[in-house]
Formats: C-alpha cells, structure tokens, sequence
C-alpha cells in the first residue's frame, strides 16, 4: 500500500535510471497526468449516477453515498506519489526519443 504522507527522497535515487533528474521527472509527472486522468473518468462515471436536473438542499443532504464516494477519492494517495512510487519500483517502462524526452508505455 501506498502511503499518503510526505517523504523525502534522495535526488540520486529518482535519477539513478535515467541518469538525468529532469528526465525522470517528466517520466513520473507524465504518469501522474495518466493516473489523475484515470481517476477523474471513474470518479466522474460513479457521481453520474447521482446526477439530478433540480437542485435543492434536501437532496444535497440526503445523498450519503455520494458523500462517502467522493470521501473515498479524497482519501487516495496523490498521483504524483503512486506515479513515484511506480517509477521507483521500476513498474514503468519509458522510451526515449530525439523530438521529446521520455515517452510512457504501459
């Protein structure tokens, strides 16, 4: 499991698979980009289930699932950190090229 606090990480452990910090940076945010997109379409599709055409207070105060999903999202850990925490388990393959620097496959 991936922990939601803060860690401080050694700079010549990011950049050791590289061999260019800023290199691995554009690999973890670009998968970070990837994971908060993910997260946002299944997030998006549950809530849309609870999607009504009036809006009234009652209903806003009443709907417990919707509240306890959106408390389940907030509770995740944060892209970047999933996306760090893949990089450094070496769970991500990235190609290099000559027009961008790193580019993902998964």
């Amino acid at each position: 499991m991936i922990s939601s606090s803060i860690i401080t990480r050694d700079i010549k452990d990011l950049s050791e698979a590289t061999g260019n910090i800023y290199k691995t940076l554009v690999v973890i945010s670009k998968r970070a980009r990837q994971i908060a997109a993910i997260e946002k379409e299944e997030l998006n599709a549950k809530l849309a289930e609870f999607a009504s055409t009036v809006d009234n207070l009652e209903e806003v105060f009443e709907n417990r699932e919707q509240i306890e999903i959106s408390r389940f999202y907030e509770k995740q850990p944060k892209s970047t950190t999933v996306a760090t925490e893949e990089f450094l388990e070496k769970k991500l393959i990235y190609r290099e090229n000559e027009d961008e620097v790193a580019t993902l496959d998964l």
